[in-house]
């Protein structure tokens, strides 16, 4: 893989119970298996590959506050606040540093566009402002370009996505989580109407609750049983640049860029674009996707091909004592689509003149997981007692990680939710709640 990642052994020892198995070794389920064996409770993360092997090593690395969708404000503030303690809480360096993030407004509509956020960020505490003129190019260290304004959040920060999840996963387990690698999780068990354990490749496991965090997986495992999931993934392109002297320090997105500047130096650069591959589910969830469609089809490019077929082969059925799609495919590795890396190159450039000449390290695509309105499944499922399904996080994921870990172990452990769960309710696919992301955004 091209993407750096601290390794995480795997435990030897297949529990034959556990009180929580969380499927899937992200950011999300190393946060929620770490809350979950904080308060003592028996926990079990089980991961097909190797712990953040997927998109929660090959994300742009922000953890803002800024332009999220309203619904999600109260729990990515949870998030920044355990991303400020979270070294500590680990004992390991995440990465995590308070930058301030930024939205560059070319133009008096970009402008309008966040200004109009700006009363969500008063009402929630966000430290945001907008800037005008030379105040962005003042902040922007090495800009060659003259912009009409940005939106500012000085409270956001940074984290480093190779370090972050392993280190979660490695305090989980100092605190008696049993952290399993290459062991796929091929479907549930069930008792008495519900949920009573999982069968992984290496034996069953008996649990009384299990915690889906399966990223882009998740709705191919829940069809599996039967549950249908709205949820759809697309290529992301990113590169990392050699280390720059004279770059910004202050995360930034603009027109066709954005930027982070990494611990050793470098940048993590994408040109902020993804490719949608047409495949059988584009179908099966066209009605629920059509509208963030239409808002956001500037940036999303359409593609006909392999991805088709070898999706209709995994959605074949597959029993629990034969190999499943979760074991074929440990990691998903796409390649980065060529013109939006070169797109991305030349236009950091010409932003700023600092980057020409300098190297690409390393270039690499990964697979967001995305529902219909851009914000996240973190629920129970009211059929199938015993499941919680923690997913969906639409290339929002790596920043929230941490409040969402814990919202999904308060969910699984049936605590007091650390905030108001309902925007983010399975139930909301079914209930005639209007489907798309938040106007505006």
């Amino acid at each position: 893989m091209p993407v750096e990642i601290d390794r995480v052994d795997s435990d030897t020892v297949l529990p034959r119970h556990a009180d929580v198995v969380v499927v899937g070794g992200g950011i999300i389920g190393v946060c929620t298996a770490l809350f979950l064996a904080e308060r003592g409770i028996k926990t079990v993360l089980c991961e097909k590959g190797v712990i953040a092997g997927e998109q929660s090593s090959r994300n742009w690395g922000w953890c803002r506050t800024m332009g999220r969708d309203p619904r999600e404000l109260p729990l990515m503030l949870e998030s920044l606040r355990l991303w400020r303690g979270m070294n500590e809480r680990v004992g390991a360096d995440t990465g995590f540093r308070q930058t301030g993030t930024l939205y560059i407004c070319p133009d008096a509509a970009a402008f309008a566009k966040r200004e109009a956020w700006l009363p969500f960020a008063k009402a929630h505490g966000v430290d945001s402002r907008l800037l005008r003129g030379a105040e962005v190019n003042h902040l922007l260290e090495g800009s060659a370009q003259d912009w009409m304004g940005a939106l500012h959040t000085p409270g956001d920060g940074v984290a480093e996505p190779g370090l972050a999840a392993p280190a979660i996963a490695r305090a989980a387990r100092k605190h008696g989580a049993s952290i399993l690698t290459n062991c796929a999780v091929r479907g549930l068990e069930y008792s008495g109407g519900r949920v009573s354990g999982v069968v992984t490749e290496k034996g069953s496991i008996g649990c009384d609750r299990v915690v889906l965090a399966g990223g882009a997986w998740s709705s191919l495992f829940c069809g599996s049983f039967g549950l249908r999931l709205p949820q759809l993934k697309v290529l992301a392109s990113v590169l990392r640049t050699a280390p720059v002297a004279n770059g910004p320090s202050t995360a930034a997105w603009g027109p066709g860029l954005s930027l982070r500047k990494r611990l050793d130096g470098g940048y993590t650069v994408s040109n902020g674009r993804v490719v949608a591959d047409v495949v059988p589910d584009s179908f099966r969830f066209l009605r629920e996707f059509l509208p963030v469609l239409r808002m956001e089809w500037s940036g999303i490019s359409l593609n006909i091909g392999r991805p088709f077929f070898d999706e209709w082969h995994r959605t074949r059925p597959w029993r629990l004592d034969d190999v499943s799609p979760f074991e074929r495919v440990r990691t998903l590795d796409p390649s980065p689509v060529a013109k939006d890396i070169r797109s991305a190159r030349a236009n950091l450039e010409r932003a700023f003149p600092a980057f020409k000449n300098i190297a690409v390290a390393a270039s690499w695509g990964g697979m967001i997981d995305a529902t219909p309105d851009l914000i996240p499944v973190i629920s129970e499922v009211d059929a199938i007692p015993g499941l919680v399904i923690s997913t969906g996080y639409s290339g929002h994921g790596f920043g929230i990680g941490p409040g969402a870990g814990r919202l999904t172990a308060d969910l699984a452990s049936q605590n007091r939710p650390v905030v108001d769960p309902t925007p983010f309710r399975f139930s909301r696919f079914s209930d005639g709640t209007s489907i798309r992301p938040q106007a505006g955004l």
